[in-house]
């Protein structure tokens, strides 16, 4: 049976900040080797597959430029989508070069360096898509991806049960509920600071398919462009 979609939950943040411990890995070996052999695989069912793009079809607003944070050779956005521009920073330049989706391609590890090579309030809107759980510097990119993204543009981090499971940090394998996962991805976005209450809703399509969820927010307008609008 269809979850229902159209509720959105608040999601309160763990009292607890994170510990380094938090983001070991099975294997700690350098991420470019891990990666290094292209994957043309995608990472959830055909159902959740569909279930992502009509997700962002509804949210990324029309003629906005968007980022697709940790890309792959498919972004799942609706093919009639008319955004502006997509950029894919990713880290296997075959599986970038494969997706024809994007538009400028930009390879680079965010777990050896969070800062995006990106221009300052460039983006509409930015995605990362079930792969959260591998970032081992959350709030240190979530704090970037609020740098590049315009006043009022959102972040939708949208994940699964599905993993590289030694590649995953430890935090997320000790929380399975997915509940517990959302509360941890509010807490980067609240340690990150500058964006609105955090967002959780259920987009899994069906309970025979793989599940979708996201928690979203958006980008508190800077106090520089608050005084700007302001009469005079």
């Amino acid at each position: 049976m269809p979850i229902d979609t159209g509720r959105l939950t608040r999601v309160e943040s763990p009292p607890s900040r994170f510990r380094p411990e938090f983001f070991y890995r099975q294997d700690e070996s350098a991420d470019p080797l891990f990666y290094d052999m292209p994957r043309l695989v995608v990472h959830i069912d055909e159902q959740a597959v569909a279930a992502v793009a009509a997700y962002l079809g509804e949210v990324l607003p029309t003629g906005a430029v968007v980022l697709d944070l940790m890309s792959s050779w498919r972004s799942h956005l609706p093919e009639d989508h008319a955004i502006s521009t997509l950029v894919g920073l990713g880290m296997n330049a075959v599986e970038l070069q494969e997706n024809p989706q994007l538009d400028e391609r930009v390879i680079h590890d965010l777990n050896a360096d969070p800062a995006l090579p990106l221009a300052s309030g460039r983006f509409g809107a930015a995605v990362v898509t079930v792969s959260i759980q591998y970032m081992t510097r959350p709030v240190e990119v979530f704090r970037e991806v609020r740098r590049v993204l315009a006043d009022g543009g959102t972040f939708h981090v949208i994940f699964s049960d599905r993993m590289f499971a030694t590649k995953a940090v430890a935090v997320w394998h000790s929380l399975p509920d997915p509940r517990r996962r959302a509360e941890l991805i509010a807490a980067y976005f609240d340690e990150a600071k500058g964006f609105d209450a955090p967002q959780f809703v259920d987009r899994s399509p069906s309970a025979q398919s793989d599940p979708v969820y996201v928690v979203r927010a958006v980008r508190q307008t800077s106090p520089a462009t608050s005084e700007a609008s302001r009469p005079a």
